[in-house]
């Protein structure tokens, strides 16, 4: 029995498997899974309905597992806010160095090398996705 809370074994075992530098992905409900990804990435679907489960519900919970040492947020198009970010920062902590770019960049560092994990959640805001880079395991 684990004692985290964490507990979807999938999920786990994507983050178990993960290293430093590895990247995982929490996307919303809009982010286009098989053609923003690519198709060798496990992922793990939380999106049971529309609304639940969102991203911050997963980004809490997989924060207290793994090291994250970076963040990227998806900018909205028309360089609006994105009220899910403020929940991220204050998530992700002053420690963790975030970046914010377009949908393209984003989509091409979900596409890239180095994603252990893609979690599809039925986050309804737009923009709400989130690539963590693992950091180091302190000792």
């Amino acid at each position: 029995m684990l004692e985290t809370e964490l507990l979807h074994p999938p999920l786990l075992a994507a983050l178990a498997a993960a290293g430093h530098g590895d990247h995982i992905v929490i996307a919303d409900a809009n982010f286009p899974l098989r053609t923003a990804t690519d198709r060798s990435v496990d992922v793990v679907h939380l999106n049971l309905r529309p609304g639940l489960v969102g991203v911050l519900d997963v980004l809490e919970p997989v924060l207290r597992a793994v090291p994250v040492e970076a963040a990227t947020f998806m900018a909205s198009p028309d360089g609006a806010e994105v009220e899910a970010h403020h929940d991220y920062r204050r998530a992700l902590g002053p420690d963790v160095a975030i970046d914010v770019v377009d949908r393209w960049a984003f989509y091409d560092r979900t596409r890239a090398a180095g994603v252990a994990v893609v979690v599809a959640t039925g986050d309804q805001r737009l923009c709400a996705n989130v690539v963590l880079t693992v950091g180091v395991r302190a000792m």
